[in-house]
Formats: structure tokens, sequence, C-alpha cells
């Protein structure tokens, strides 16, 4: 080979390579160039999907494009996370998380890792749990249901939507904090759950503090403490169960928006910082808080984090308490 070759070979390279480089950066810098897919793994209705709505309306606005709504419920929200894992990383598919995300690796064997195949972008928000009893339980204040159990380990039931579950785990964790053996009732969906703990065959349930606070103002059924780290607005007589009897305990249910795996940099940081921009808004903030929740801007990183650390909570816990799926 000539040298006169040889520079020409290399000059073709070099060329080539900048050209390459140069169109990966127009395409990030013309994104989103087509409306995005919002996935939301839950059916229509309820708080995930209320929530996913509002985010998707406010951050279309301000990406210049339609963030479109597409859900894909069943299985605990598997199918729509594993349809987002599988989907280009692009910034152009998006999943809407709940808690769920790292419960349900925990107590299932699924197809994806929610550490290793999402791309974490944002929280949204996060909101309270509420311990609730019936109304022929003898303790109208949680020291007073905990001293209950301690008294008659394993002769108080609690339901959840089914195992493995918020509120399967979640009560499961209080009890391990509180060293109290209770009994599972597991259900198909809160609502009948509900329905037993008002008609006295269920003692005691873990539910949203938001769906638990008409039947707690109505009287069916008796509030005992708050899961957050401070009191809620929403019910501002209630103690956190830190105050009440299990100091430093806090549980809180979160919304967030990930990707798949490898999602380009600056993508994940334009959506982070406009997600930000949309939970500053006031009706944001109403919204969250009917749902019993504040928002909670931050940067991916700190969204990844918590996580993580749910997801290593859940699965240490299931290991000592033995759970097991059906």
């Amino acid at each position: 080979m000539t040298l006169k070759n040889s520079l020409t070979r290399r000059t073709s390279f070099a060329a080539c390579a900048a050209a390459l480089l140069l169109a990966c950066a127009t395409a990030q810098a013309a994104w989103p160039d087509r409306p995005i897919k919002l996935i939301v793994p839950f059916a229509p209705g309820g708080s995930n999907d209320n929530i996913a709505r509002v985010i998707a309306s406010k951050l279309g606005a301000r990406l210049g494009q339609s963030v479109i709504v597409d859900n894909r419920g069943g299985a605990g929200g598997t199918i729509g996370t594993d349809y987002v894992v599988k989907s280009p990383a692009d910034g152009n598919t998006l999943l809407f998380v709940s808690s769920s995300i790292t419960t349900n690796p925990a107590i299932k064997k699924l197809s994806y890792d929610p550490i290793k195949d999402l791309t974490p972008i944002g929280e949204i928000g996060a909101g309270a749990f509420v311990v609730v009893v019936g109304n022929k339980v003898k303790a109208s204040t949680l020291q007073e249901f905990i001293d209950l159990a301690h008294a008659k380990p394993k002769s108080i039931s609690y339901g959840s939507a089914g195992i493995g579950g918020i509120n399967h785990l979640g009560t499961e964790l209080l009890a391990s904090a509180a060293k109290i053996e209770l009994v599972h009732v597991p259900y198909k969906g809160i609502g009948p759950a509900f329905t037993d703990l008002m008609g006295g065959t269920l003692q005691m349930l873990l539910p949203s503090l938001a769906s638990a606070v008409p039947y707690i103002n109505a009287g069916q059924m008796r509030g005992l403490a708050v899961t957050s780290a401070q009191r809620s607005p929403l019910a501002p007589q209630l103690p956190t169960v830190a105050e009440a009897g299990v100091p430093g305990f806090q549980l809180t249910v979160w919304w967030g928006l990930t990707g798949p795996a490898h999602m380009p940099a600056p993508v994940v940081k334009r959506l982070n910082d406009e997600l930000n921009a949309v939970l500053a808004a006031p009706d944001v903030a109403e919204l969250l808080a009917r749902e019993a929740a504040t928002p909670q801007p931050g940067s991916p990183e700190q969204f990844g984090k918590t996580i993580a650390d749910d997801y290593a909570r859940w699965g240490q816990l299931i290991k000592d308490a033995h759970i097991q799926a059906e």
C-alpha cells in the first residue's frame, strides 16, 4: 500500500466517523420527533392511571410532542413492564411505574430485572399507607393494637390485595418491626378486603390512605396511624407509625417514570428536567394531595436509588419471613 493510499483511507475513515457522530448528535438533538408512548401497566381508572394521564398531558405540552397513555394491564403490572423492557431505548417508549415494580420481582420469577433492564428518569410523587382496624377490634391506638397482638400471637388476621403485593409485604414489614405475628388473608383486590374488614371477619388492613379516608371519616373502620414520615393533611388527626409506637418505621407508595435500559443520557436529562418542571405546577400538587401524596422532584440517580433500596428491602423481607408465591 502506498503512503498516498494509506493517507486517503485514514482520511476517509475519519470522515465517516465524524459523519456518524454528527448523525447521532443530530438525532438526539431532534428528539422528540414523534409522539411518545407512555405505558401504564394497569387498567384504566384508579390512581395510577389518573396520575399518569395528568403527567402525560403536561409533559407533552413541555416537550412539544403528544405523550400518549397506553394501558397494558395484567399480571400485577408485569405485562406492560415487559413490553417496555423489550422496546427500543430511544426515548419514544416510557413506563409509568409504581412501588409494585420492586415487589413483583421479589415474589415472582420474571423475564426482566427492574434494576438492570430499566432506566430511571424521575420520581413523580410518594404517598402514605394507613393502619386500619375493624370497629370490633379493641384497640383505639397503634400501641394498643400491638399490645393486643403480643398478648395473642397469630390471633389477628389482616388482608391484602394479593400475595406479594405492597399491602401484604408492607404489613409483614410492620409486623417485623413491631415484633408481632399476624395471619395473612390474601384477596383478589383491596375492595373485598375492605368489605370483610367492615363486616368484622377481618381485623386489620394496610391500604393507601387515600382509599381508606372515606371509610374512616364515615366511622366504618378505625384509623390508627399513617406510614409516612410526617402526618398527612388528608387525616391530620392520625399520628405516624413512628410516633405511635414503632420508632423509625416509614413506608410509602410512590410513582415515577422509567424507560428501557441504556437510554441516551441527553434524552434522560431532558425528560427529568421537564418532569421536575411539571411537578412544580399547583394542579399537579393538588392531584397528588387527593392521593395523600406529595410531589417528589429529583434526579434520575435519586430515583434509581429509591428503586434499588426498595427492591433490596422487599427481597430481604421475603427471605426472612419465608414468604412464597402461590
